[in-house]
């Protein structure tokens, strides 16, 4: 059986690359919607159809869980999926509890960088209410980052000028946190790195979501069985070019060096 990891586009890499880490006796199967990314720019009932037929075709593929290692995705269909599949189904949200919690203690303030759909869903504001008791919670959307994620474009000549432009409104020194809440934006971590002061942690959710995902085969007695393969889908056609292949490990391997 295998771990399914799904996503819009090659931003779920970033969640593959943490399970992959913490459970490195599984197989993989790794999703990207690349016929319909980006979701976070759609209308939400769109997207919970995508997400719902992607579902349907990985249902097929012997799966122990189910990892939708997207923030717009979880946001609009975790609930529904979780009530048609009776494999765990993890989602994805930005790290606003740790952010929060992080901000009360240096007395700084919180920056959530996502999609426009998931700093607009409900789910968000729930979460942010629930845990910003001190208004230091401000959000901003930034889908250029998908775009250039999805062209494999990370020069810093092309992602600075953007984020420049997006941050022109807010003081940097305010911020204590950055979450990165999308996840297509930790491929971007050096760029945040660049344009933050010293200090400034910079967040996601992918490593949770894997601890998580670990905590729950582990009680289910699920672990193991696999040697570490990932085979690969673009919108339920399976990867067999050897340059995409290329570029998925291409991926892995910045992921890693990021973290260093």
């Amino acid at each position: 059986m295998k771990i399914a990891v799904f996503d819009s586009g090659i931003g779920g890499i970033t969640v593959l690359h943490q399970a992959m880490k913490l459970l490195p006796d599984e197989d993989y199967i790794f999703f990207a919607d690349t016929a319909h990314v980006p979701y976070g720019e759609k209308p939400k009932e769109e997207v919970r159809g995508f997400v719902m037929d992607a579902a349907d075709f990985l249902n097929q593929q012997h799966l122990k869980a189910l990892v939708v290692a997207c923030n717009t995705a979880t946001s609009v269909a975790i609930d529904d999926l979780r009530a048609k599949y009776a494999f765990p189904v993890l989602g994805i949200e930005p790290a606003v509890k740790p952010a929060v919690r992080e901000s009360e203690e240096r007395g700084k303030k919180v920056l959530v960088t996502a999609t426009r759909l998931t700093l607009s869903e409900a789910k968000y504001h729930h979460l942010v209410e629930r845990l910003d008791k001190n208004d230091r919670v401000d959000g901003l959307p930034l889908p250029g980052l998908v775009t250039l994620a999805e062209k494999f474009d990370f020069d810093r000549n092309h992602v600075i000028p953007y984020l420049k432009e997006q941050l022109a409104g807010f003081d940097v020194t305010e911020y204590g946190t950055v979450v990165l809440g999308c996840t297509h934006f930790p491929f971007f971590r050096d760029s945040f790195r660049e344009l933050f002061p010293e200090g400034t942690d910079i967040i996601d959710g992918g490593p949770g979501t894997a601890r998580n995902l670990k905590r729950i085969l582990a009680g289910r007695h699920q672990t193991g069985g696999g040697t570490g393969h990932v085979t690969y889908y673009r919108s339920g056609v399976e990867v067999a070019d050897q340059e995409t292949l290329v570029h998925y490990q291409h991926l892995l391997d910045r992921l890693d060096r990021l973290e260093k």
